[in-house]
């Protein structure tokens, strides 16, 4: 795991015995990575609980993905009682930095988990290589249409740091290492859900269904629209197609054949890993300033390693049943 060591630097020091009480805020809860974070969450809290560290997370965040409003309610809502800490996955890298700077000058740290935010007032940065990780679908791209072919992206929503970098990760690589690969569209936005997803998947494949030889799909709920469009024309398996994230459906699909790549990462950890430092940082101890949690590529011929399992089926139940 790469990481850049750094002073955390700010905040207060809780004593060794008072209860700390941390606020965990996710962009979403109705996806499969949101439920992900929160067992790794309630992991950290459940260890820490163990070896006689008094914690307590709550867990709240928007239903949708594009509720920004709603997620500054929930910081200040948390701000408001006080809590010790908030780790936070910021919907939009710029809306959530007043919040958040208002939470410092409170004496309540933030660490930051998954997406980017746009302040330097942050304990820590616990997240996925997301340049890298379109870097890896654009290999993978290349590589199962031989360097030569039609593709098109299909991108997330504006103000999301996460996405935004595995698009940009995505287009840098295709441009430089497969020349031969025209890219037909992409200026096209997912939206929050499955089911907005699925509506733009269904306006591409009709515009450009005919012309393209692959698609890239940079988040569960994109993939999974987008699955759900080519399944419905007959295409699922005919076009080479590369997701992002894990869940059932995206492993049967892989094993169906009708997915060919999907880049996984490892949000147990992020979550779990987002308490950790929090803790850390509010008993006084240097945190590194950049976690790398790790990004990696899955397809039919890796699905099965030991390495890959757990990525695929984390064991949430486990933490939150």
């Amino acid at each position: 795991m790469a990481v850049m060591a750094a002073c955390s630097g700010g905040g207060q020091t809780a004593p060794a015995d008072k209860p700390l009480s941390i606020g965990v805020i996710p962009k979403g809860t109705t996806h499969e990575f949101w439920n992900a974070i929160h067992a790794g969450a309630v992991k950290a809290e459940r260890e820490l609980n163990a070896k006689g560290v008094k914690v307590t997370i709550t867990w709240k965040g928007p239903l949708r993905e594009d509720d920004r409003e709603q997620q500054v309610q929930v910081v200040e809502g948390f701000l408001s009682q006080g809590v010790s800490g908030l780790v936070l996955a910021p919907l939009d890298e710029k809306a959530l930095v007043r919040p958040v700077e208002e939470a410092k000058r409170a004496g309540i740290p933030t660490v930051v988990i998954d997406s980017g935010l746009a302040s330097n007032e942050i304990v820590s940065f616990v997240a996925t290589d997301n340049i890298k990780g379109g870097e890896l679908a654009a290999d993978r791209m290349g590589e199962l249409l031989g360097g030569k072919g039609t593709v098109l992206l299909l991108r997330y929503q504006e103000g999301s740091a996460s996405t935004t970098e595995r698009e940009v990760g995505f287009l840098n690589r295709l441009k430089e290492k497969f020349p031969g690969i025209t890219l037909i569209s992409s200026d096209q936005y997912a939206g929050p859900t499955r089911d907005t997803a699925k509506r733009a998947s269904e306006n591409l494949l009709n515009r450009y269904g005919n012309q393209i030889q692959g698609v890239f799909c940079v988040n569960e709920s994109s993939t999974h629209g987008m699955l759900l469009a080519l399944q419905d024309i007959g295409k699922a398996g005919k076009t080479s197609f590369i997701g992002f994230d894990a869940s059932q459906t995206f492993v049967d699909a892989i094993e169906a054949g009708q997915m060919h790549g999907l880049v996984v990462q490892n949000p147990m950890n992020m979550g779990y890993l987002g308490v950790l430092r929090m803790v850390d940082h509010l008993q006084g101890r240097t945190v590194e300033r950049r976690i790398d949690t790790g990004v990696w590529m899955i397809t039919k011929e890796n699905m099965k390693e030991p390495a890959t399992a757990e990525l695929l089926r984390p064991p949430v139940e486990r933490y939150l049943n």
